[in-house]
């Protein structure tokens, strides 16, 4: 595709207007003239160091030239019409420099039009291989400077004759120290930007409702109802050609003949009505769509968000159930009573389930503080509510239902940065393959591999429950409890069978049983009776008397080596604990089991308002899975996100030109032969295992016979990838012969197609790891990394993180599999945890920057005490462009 054909992409300004950046084109040319000519003298002398009106077509000659690889040029628009525009050009002397411009339209300054086209041109000028932009911008302009300060990248500044000199280096890799700075800033302005756009969705001034007819079963109607209802405070309009006032509410025929321009609109008309609707909403100046229709077809799904984007209007949906705000107040759904606020955030694709969870956290006094029913999330996404919540102090925890992601690798990285301030939690779904079809309507994102979500959600610090009472059950226990700061958790029960159910349960859920300290026990031996066990498990016995059972919550909340409290109770004929419970002040978050209570999770309110309610569960299995979630949210919150380290000796620029040959030689790609797999792992410095290449028997003795030991005989057989499963592998060969008719062998297996063999020492010792990458289509590269030979087998062991890595990510990655073979055991010493982490980091790097390497494996790779050696690599490589996930775009 040519650079003046490429698409354009929808973003959001400051003030959260839909804005569209595209390449210019030759016919832009009037268009591009026209902007600059309507520039006041000021603003061209600003732009042109002078105010000859000639600059204007000059500018628009050099900004509409036809694409070449030594300049580009980008437009910005709002409602069609040219309101900024940019361009670099590269400069000739071998710096790999490029002079940038910018120039936007007088009456849309300070609206962040210059500063989205400088993120749009440095992604575009990174990917054609410019390494740094140079500018020239008089002392005077101060917006232009603005617009560079913001950017987010260092500026190196010389000023001369009342002329500011600046470059700066765009960011080279995820290494680069000023990528992670720049990506801040891109990503404030991103989630500044969102907020703004959807304060039309969930705090609008006035409302439309499209299809409330007056019937009382009808979907338009039951929405108006409910706003109504619910206390609404701003100007409410039914539209339909058919209904005079429905319920007292304002009805007019049409979108055009609204009294006033309305923020929000909800369709719930025909099918074969929407997309006209949507239109005459554009033209009415409506801010934001919530289309509750279903059955849009895919091309019908497109052209409504045409619509929307070019009419600047966000969408919820289509097929949803409407969205509410607790602190509106605005309740436009289709529930059957009105939420109540509260401090969970809820955003789902099903509208169903939103329901659900809507009456479960009002029942439980949680309530909710927004809610969105996303649909098909054609527009608005679980990216754009989590930056939301992340504005949003009322919202304390955000709960998602999502069976798909917009921009998987843009969620990681929001989810991310949102749970480290309050707990992100979802419902695993769809790993059954019924679940698969129906979760496949919704789109692609939905066939991801298990372990392909799994590592999206682990390495984002997203709490994903089981099934919905899981959900539910987590909830509960984060919204009314801290956050625990580790696994260990003392078990105290008035029955021995409880204190055993409970163990067993927190052992299902990984979490540890708390021994208890000397002095916890003897404080709990002067309280209990004789009979009690107080090492951990506790079992007060039945036979304690009042204040005895808060005294032991207390005592045990305040032992060291305790991270929770799960707190059992079976009520008797002596007492009932469960005041005691409720009124315990233990130093550490506490989960109930009231194994004779009727509901599945309740929450228990203490003696006075200050008392944090108690989560009680009807079952000991719910509390100790809500505290293992909690739990292991609790050490991710708290370990360092860690950073993409800057590794030596890797040779990116030689990575990328190999592979460019390789594929100009073969465009379909496939596997590459030994040597040139060997040449693209060291351009990254992942070391291997010693090899000789031959294409004859007497050459393979004499290779065999330089290592001096036992040889591997590996066949070297184009395209063939398993070469073990293939018994292309012959292992500990010893001697001449025995290598003569190894090579032999080979040969009769594969006749013809035998281009030759690899010769390798036989390497023994260690632990043998696997370390793979696949190139997910919907997330980008996945790092696999899982326990090689019989032991894999035999295990099953294997664990995934989205490249790149952070040395963080490595070390969860070593830490996730059999942690015994890799940390040591009696008699068996620890493998070198730190070269394992380098050759992790090193191929993370290689896949990240590399998007046309679809598949490697490294197996298997020998882990000792004296450094990392990998046997064999196999990469397969295809055609692919990079793309920058992290750039301002709308989906």
């Amino acid at each position: 595709m040519s650079a003046q054909d490429e698409p354009g992409a929808y973003a959001l300004l400051a003030d959260g207007t839909t804005i569209e950046i595209r390449p210019a084109r030759p016919g832009d040319f009037d268009a591009v003239r026209d902007m600059h000519a309507k520039m006041s003298p000021g603003n061209l002398y600003l732009r042109f160091f002078g105010t000859s009106r000639a600059a204007a077509e000059r500018e628009a000659r050099r900004i509409c030239r036809e694409p070449a690889p030594d300049h580009a040029a980008l437009l910005a628009l709002l409602d069609g019409e040219v309101v900024g525009c940019g361009g670099y050009e590269v400069i000739d002397d071998g710096s790999g420099s490029a002079e940038v411009a910018m120039a936007v339209a007088d009456d849309i300054h300070n609206r962040g039009v210059g500063t989205l086209l400088l993120e749009h041109m440095i992604s575009l000028a990174r990917s054609r291989g410019v390494d740094a932009f140079v500018a020239q911008t008089l002392i005077e302009n101060a917006l232009m400077m603005q617009v560079f300060a913001d950017a987010g990248l260092p500026v190196r500044r010389v000023v001369a004759d009342g002329v500011y000199d600046l470059t700066f280096p765009l960011p080279a890799g995820e290494a680069d120290a000023a990528v992670g700075t720049y990506r801040d800033a891109v990503a404030e302005r991103e989630r500044s930007a969102d907020v703004a756009s959807l304060r039309h969705v969930l705090t609008p001034d006035s409302i439309a409702v499209f299809g409330a007819d007056g019937h009382p079963r009808s979907l338009g109607q039951a929405i108006l109802q409910n706003i109504v209802s619910g206390g609404f405070p701003g100007p409410v309009y039914a539209v339909s050609p058919s209904v005079a006032e429905p319920d007292g509410v304002r009805c007019v025929p049409s979108a055009a003949a609204l009294p006033e321009q309305v923020d929000l609109a909800i369709i719930t008309a025909p099918t074969a009505a929407v997309l006209g609707i949507a239109e005459e909403c554009g033209r009415r100046g409506v801010q934001a769509l919530v289309v509750i229709t279903s059955g849009l077809d895919g091309a019908a799904r497109a052209e409504l968000l045409g619509i929307c984007r070019r009419h600047g209007m966000r969408m919820v949906g289509p097929n949803c159930f409407g969205v509410a705000n607790a602190s509106v107040p605005l309740d436009a759904t289709l529930a059957a009573r009105h939420p109540t606020a509260g401090s969970a955030g809820l955003a789902l694709q099903s509208g169903g389930v939103g329901v659900v969870l809507l009456e479960h956290l009002s029942r439980l006094g949680v309530g909710t503080s927004s809610f969105v029913s996303l649909g098909d999330i054609d527009d608005v996404s679980g990216n754009d509510m989590l930056m939301w919540w992340e504005s949003d102090a009322a919202t304390k925890l955000a709960v998602m239902y999502l069976e798909s992601f917009g921009n998987p690798r843009k969620f990681a990285r929001t989810a991310r940065r949102v749970g480290r301030t309050k707990p992100v939690l979802t419902v695993n779904v769809a790993r059954s393959a019924a679940g698969k079809r129906l979760a496949a309507a919704r789109g692609p994102a939905a066939d991801a591999p298990p372990l392909t979500r799994q590592a999206l959600l682990e390495q984002a610090g997203v709490i994903a429950a089981a099934n919905l009472g899981d959900l539910i059950d987590t909830a509960a226990l984060l919204a009314s409890q801290p956050v625990p700061l580790g696994p260990r958790v003392a078990v105290l029960s008035n029955t021995r069978g409880g204190a055993m159910l409970a163990a067993d349960a927190c052992g299902d859920a990984r979490l540890q049983v708390a021994g208890l300290a000397a002095d916890t026990q003897r404080a709990l031996r002067d309280a209990l009776p004789a009979t009690a066990a107080v090492a951990g498990p506790v079992n007060t016995t039945a036979a304690i008397g009042p204040g005895i059972f808060r005294q032991c919550l207390e005592l045990v909340g305040a032992d060291p080596g305790v991270d929770a409290i799960l707190a059992l109770t079976v009520t008797t004929a002596v007492s009932s604990l469960v005041p005691e419970v409720c009124a315990a002040r233990p130093q550490v978050p506490i989960a109930a089991a009231v194994m004779d209570q009727v509901e599945a999770v309740r929450l228990l309110r203490g003696p006075d308002e200050d008392s944090p309610a108690v989560p009680a569960y009807a079952y000991p299995e719910s509390a100790a899975r809500a505290l293992g979630h909690a739990a292991r949210y609790g050490v991710w919150q708290a370990t360092p996100l860690g950073r993409v380290p800057d590794l030596e000796g890797q040779r990116p620029d030689r990575a990328r030109e190999l592979i460019a040959g390789l594929l100009a030689d073969s465009p379909a790609g496939g596997w590459l032969p030994p040597d040139p797999t060997a040449e693209l792992l060291g351009c990254y410095g992942v070391p291997l295992v010693d090899r000789i290449a031959v294409t004859t028997e007497d050459a393979a003795i004499a290779a065999a016979a330089r290592f001096g030991g036992p040889v591997a005989l590996k066949a070297d057989v184009p395209g063939l990838m398993r070469r073990r499963d293939a018994s292309a592998v012959l292992l500990d060969l010893q001697g001449a012969d025995e290598v003569r008719r190894g090579f032999r062998s080979l040969r009769k297996t594969f006749g013809g197609r035998l281009a030759g063999a690899i010769v390798q020492p036989m390497i023994t010792g260690g632990v043998k790891v696997m370390i793979s990458v696949l190139q997910e289509q919907m997330v980008g590269p996945l790092v696999l990394f899982g326990l090689g030979g019989a032991t894999a087998y035999a295990l099953a062991d294997r664990v995934a993180r989205l490249a790149p890595l952070t040395n963080s990510d490595a070390d969860d990655l070593i830490h996730s599999i059999v942690a015994t073979l890799l940390l040591g055991r009696p008699g068996a010493p620890s493998v070198d945890i730190a070269a394992l982490r380098d050759m992790l980091l090193r191929i993370s790097q290689l896949a990240d920057d590399l998007p046309q390497v679809a598949e490697l494996h490294l197996s298997p790779v020998v882990a000792g005490p004296d450094g990392v050696q990998a046997v064999d690599g196999l990469v397969r490589v295809q055609a692919a462009e990079p793309a920058d996930v992290y750039l301002r775009r709308l989906q």
